[in-house]
Formats: structure tokens, C-alpha cells, sequence
């Protein structure tokens, strides 16, 4: 052997030795990354476990797939009671780009088959699926796929999508075993995220029924505590609109509140019955009915257009079979997630404590309105026993000295005290009666009583509630047959507003004051139509000045839309009263 032949031989071991160095330092890094993907995937878990919101949590999960996976796109979706997406949380997609996208994945193709069949899924090409139907226009490019589904206990909150592994390549075993173990962390700290917000909600439904009973029960304005009941139940559910109809006893719906996006279309609403309405279904389900599409639901064959842009909506009966108050509806707009039943379960034990609240407001009012009818009671006996007994004894006395009175003013003026003594225990009998004139079962109705009456039959026409304004003692003040035609003009005015103003609020006003009575009905409509008929309104001109009066009517005023109608009569005494003949 030559000395030449030496370095060649010894390259040959120094070849074999860089071979294993290279291959050891192949493992070495191998080692090194498994464990930076195990201290990543351990600081993704702490990560999602520290967060008790769960859209945080929820986003937070999506974040970590991504960098765990080294994926460029990643998606979180939450699927519904209807086994579709209810919430689909996308990561690397720009929000212009997701606008120009336009509606996200409901839970069809590769999404939908997660759905379907809940076991991890791999794929090195999306496009070769059997589910996979394409992309909508402007979506990114995707081949590599990787989904895992999410488990809360034993149930399947949703599913984690990746795709497109970076560097082009595919997604393998492994990084399959990192997604699904995140996929339990995930699991955990959503169900812990639930429960805490489950427990906030209960503490805030039990909070706004507490503050309603007490604002009732303090003697708030009725309205007033509805209004606020309705807009704390909007805001719990994070509602875009709510409204609560008040049930009649006919079974009407009536005196509608409403608040939110959308409101003018159901507020002041009066309906004969809840037949064809998302009330009727409540009430048939004796509770609690969600809906996933209000605009579109066959139940609703009332004015479904003032449902028009709205989606997922919950109505729930506020009292009991005995007695029913109302109904409250909840509504959002379409596109948004339904209710939960998590975020509406305790809805129907905030509505009972609502209807127990006001049915004690009821009782209350019905104690305070018979305190009310004692004092007044006692106020008559006092005016008649005393204050009346006292006046004409002074009146008595005053006649009886004017006798012994020369000076012709004088006497003049002891006859006009005496007169107006008399005219002043007229005026005291007339209040007392006013006083004792509260409607008694069987007994004649009050003149305020039966405009009331007039205005809620008079709603039913309208589609809403018209407002009643009185001033002064209309009640014992206006003569009978003076009564009779107040009601028949009041009755053809909002008949006339009805059929003629497309109007969508009414105001009647009743005064006596002064020795004349005043009616007003004021709308917001349209106007009077240059050359219509007017029959109705000769009628009651031809009324007023039968009783000695005019009517006027015309517009409400500069820059003001609508029609004011003043009709005006004097009083006079009762049995100075005769009707003429109408023939």
C-alpha cells in the first residue's frame, strides 16, 4: 500500500460521520420542535383557559389553532339547534375581503360533513372531496384542509377548520394530535365560559325583575315600568327590537309598546284578537316559542309586513291562564344568530315575575281608588252637612235684613250676594254629586266613562290608540242630551280620520270651562282634500248649531301635518235644555 492510497481511505469515515452528524442534528431539530409545539400547544391551553367570555374564548381558540398548525386560514363554527352554522368566526380574512365575500357558510360542503359526521378530517386537496361544491367569488384560494370537532361534555358545540398549511404543504398525523387536544382545552373552557355566562344572565334577569317590582309596587307610572321592562329584556337578549302588547279582556291586543330598529311599525298597533299573530303562537305554547325567521314564518299572517328585515325572534305570555296581561316579543335582524336557550331561559320566570308585579299593582290601585271614594265621600257629607247648611243660613239671614235696608244700592247689592250664595250652593251640589258619581255596576255611564269607550272601539278602525284629553266637570257639567251629541262627534270625527287621513296618531280633547264646551279631534295625517265630500262634517256643523254653537275645521297649524276639527256649543242648566226636533 502506498502512502498515496492513505487519504482516500481516510475520507471515507470522515464521509459516514458528517452523514450521522447531519442526520443527528435532523433529529436534534425534530426533538427541538416537537417541543416548541408542545410548549405552544401548552401556552394555547392556559391561554383559552383564562378567559371567562366566551366570544374571547372563542376567538382566542381560533388564534392558537392557527399558529399551532401553521396555517393560514383558520375558522371557528358553532353550530345551532338546527344543525347548521349559527356563528362562523374566520381568522386571516380581512374584514373588506369578508364584505366583499358576502354571507358566511351556513354549514354546507366540507363544513357541513364535520357537521354531519363529527371525527377529525384531513385532506391534502379541498376540490377532490365528494362534498366540496367550490368557493364564492372573491374567497382565497384553498387545497390543504384540516378540521377537528369541538366537544362540551357529550355534546358538539362546533367545529375548527384550517386551511392552507404554509410552505405548501399538507397537514399530517401529528399536527392532527396537536388540533384535536387543543379541540378538548377548548371544550373545557368553553363550557366554563357558558356556565359563567349562564349565571351572569340569571343574575341580570333576576335583577331587572326586582327593579320592576319595586318601581311598581313605589307607584310608578304603569307605562313608564312597562317601557323599562321591555327595554331591559331587549338589552339582556341583546335584542334589535322588543314589543309588548297588552291583552284585552275581548282578547285583543292592545296599547302596543314598542322600542328598538323597526318600532314605528308596531307601536300604538290594536288588533281585534291575536289570531295570525306571533302572539297567538305564544300563547298556544302557554309560554315560551322562538322562531328562527320571524319575516318568513307561517304563522304570522297579520301585517306580516311590519316584520319585514327581521330573522330570529322569542315571544313569551306575561301572566297565567287566570289572568293574562300581555304578550312580550323580542326580535333581531335578519342574519343575526337566533336565541339561544341559554340566553332566553330565563326569560319566562322575568315575564311571571313582571305579570305577578302588576297584577299587585292592580291590587294596590284597587285599594288607593277605594281610599279615594271614602274621602270623597266624606269631602260631600261635609259640604252638605256644614258647608251648604252655612250658606244658606248666611243667604237666609242676608234676606232677612234687606228689609230693614233704605239705600236702593244697598239692597242692590245684598239681592246679588244672596244670588250669589245661591248660585255657590248650586255650583257645591253639583261637585258633590261629581263626587258620588262613580259608575256603579248597572248604573248609568258617565259621560267620561263612555268616551272611553268610544275611543276603544274607535282603535279597532284606527289600527291604533287615540289619546283622550278632559278638562273640567265633564261629567256632571254637560247635560245628557248635550252628552248624546258629544259622543255622536267625537265618534264621526275619528270615523272621518280612519277612512280619510292615513293618519297614525289622533288626539280627542273635551273641555267645559266658562259656560261653553269645547271639542277637539286633531290627527296627523294627510289634510283635508280640496273639493272631497264632506256629508259627515255638514252633520255635525248642523249639530253644534242646533245647540247654539259653530264648528270649525282646518289644518293644526304652520308646519304642523294634519286636520283640527273644534266643535263648541254653550252649556246651559239642565232644565233649561230642550231638544229641538231633528225632523
Amino acid at each position: 500500500m502506498s502512502a498515496g492510497d492513505q487519504p482516500a481511505r481516510s475520507g471515507v469515515p470522515r464521509l459516514r460521520l458528517d452523514e450521522l452528524l447531519d442526520e443527528l442534528q435532523v433529529r436534534i431539530d425534530e426533538v427541538r420542535g416537537t417541543r416548541d409545539r408542545l410548549n405552544g400547544l401548552l401556552d394555547a391551553v392556559m391561554s383559552v383557559g383564562r378567559e371567562l367570555d366566551l366570544p374571547q374564548v372563542l376567538h382566542g381558540i381560533v388564534e392558537a389553532a392557527v399558529l399551532l398548525v401553521d396555517a393560514e386560514y383558520g375558522a371557528l363554527g358553532v353550530i345551532g339547534d338546527d344543525k347548521r352554522l349559527a356563528e362562523f368566526l374566520p381568522v386571516g380574512i380581512s374584514d373588506g375581503l369578508r364584505n366583499r365575500i358576502g354571507d358566511l357558510p351556513s354549514g354546507h360542503g366540507i363544513l357541513g360533513e364535520l357537521i354531519r359526521h363529527p371525527e377529525p378530517l384531513r385532506l391534502s386537496e379541498l376540490s377532490e372531496h365528494p362534498a366540496s361544491y367550490g368557493f364564492p367569488p372573491h374567497h382565497p384560494a384553498m387545497h390543504s384542509f384540516l378540521g377537528v370537532p369541538i366537544r362540551v361534555r357529550e355534546e358538539v358545540f362546533g367545529n375548527l377548520y384550517l386551511t392552507e398549511k404554509r410552505g405548501g404543504a399538507e397537514f399530517d398525523a401529528e399536527d392532527e394530535a396537536v388540533l384535536s387536544t387543543l379541540a378538548v382545552a377548548a371544550g373545557i373552557a368553553i363550557e366554563n365560559a357558558r356556565l359563567f355566562e349562564e349565571v351572569r344572565l340569571r343574575e341580570r334577569w333576576l335583577e331587572a325583575g326586582s327593579d320592576i317590582t319595586s318601581a311598581l309596587l313605589s307607584g310608578a307610572p304603569e307605562d313608564e315600568v312597562l317601557q323599562g321592562m321591555l327595554e331591559r329584556a331587549k338589552d339582556i337578549t341583546s335584542a334589535d327590537m322588543g314589543v309588548f302588547y297588552l291583552l284585552g279582556t275581548a282578547g285583543e291586543l292592545r296599547g302596543s309598546i314598542a322600542l328598538g330598529e323597526g318600532a314605528e311599525a308596531h307601536r300604538g298597533i290594536v288588533l281585534p284578537g291575536t289570531r295570525g299573530t306571533l302572539a297567538e303562537a305564544a300563547l298556544a305554547r302557554d309560554g315560551l316559542v322562538t322562531v328562527p325567521d320571524v319575516a318568513t314564518d307561517e304563522r304570522v299572517t297579520v301585517q306580516p309586513e311590519r316584520w319585514t328585515g327581521f330573522g330570529p325572534a322569542v315571544a313569551v305570555t306575561v301572566g297565567t291562564k287566570e289572568r293574562l296581561s300581555g304578550v312580550l316579543i323580542l326580535a333581531r335582524r335578519h342574519g343575526r344568530p337566533p336565541f339561544a336557550t341559554a340566553e332566553v331561559a330565563a326569560l319566562p320566570g322575568f315575564a311571571g315575575q313582571a305579570a305577578l308585579a302588576l297584577e299587585l299593582a292592580d291590587r294596590r290601585r284597587d285599594a288607593e281608588q277605594m281610599s279615594l271614594l271614602e274621602d270623597h265621600d266624606r269631602i260631600a257629607r261635609d259640604l252638605h252637612d256644614l258647608a251648604i247648611q252655612r250658606l244658606f243660613a248666611t243667604g237666609m239671614t242676608l234676606q232677612s235684613a234687606q228689609r230693614f235696608v233704605d239705600h236702593p244700592q244697598a239692597s242692590e247689592r245684598l239681592a246679588r250676594a244672596v244670588d250669589d250664595l245661591d248660585a255657590t250652593i248650586k255650583i257645591i251640589r253639583s261637585t258633590i254629586f261629581g263626587l258620588r258619581a262613580h259608575e256603579a255596576p248597572g248604573g248609568a255611564s258617565t259621560l267620561r266613562t263612555r268616551l272611553v269607550r268610544a275611543l276603544d272601539e274607535a282603535a279597532a278602525v284606527l289600527g291604533f290608540a287615540p289619546a283622550l284629553r278632559t278638562e273640567g266637570l265633564i261629567d256632571t257639567g254637560v247635560p245628557p242630551a248635550v252628552a248624546d251629541d258629544v259622543l255622536a262627534v267625537v265618534g264621526e270625527a275619528l270615523t272621518n280620520v280612519a277612512r280619510h287621513a292615513e293618519a297614525t296618531r289622533a288626539e280627542v280633547s273635551i273641555a267645559a270651562a266658562e259656560g261653553t264646551l269645547t271639542v277637539t279631534v286633531t290627527d296627523n295625517g294627510v289634510g283635508l282634500a280640496a273639493g272631497g265630500r264632506r256629508g259627515g262634517l255638514r252633520n255635525l256643523a248642523e249639530r253644534a248649531e242646533r245647540l247654539g254653537g259653530r264648528m270649525e275645521v282646518g289644518g293644526r297649524g304652520e308646519g304642523e301635518r294634519g286636520t283640527c276639527l273644534k266643535w263648541k256649543v254653550p252649556l246651559v242648566p239642565p232644565t233649561a235644555m230642550s231638544r229641538p226636533p231633528t225632523g
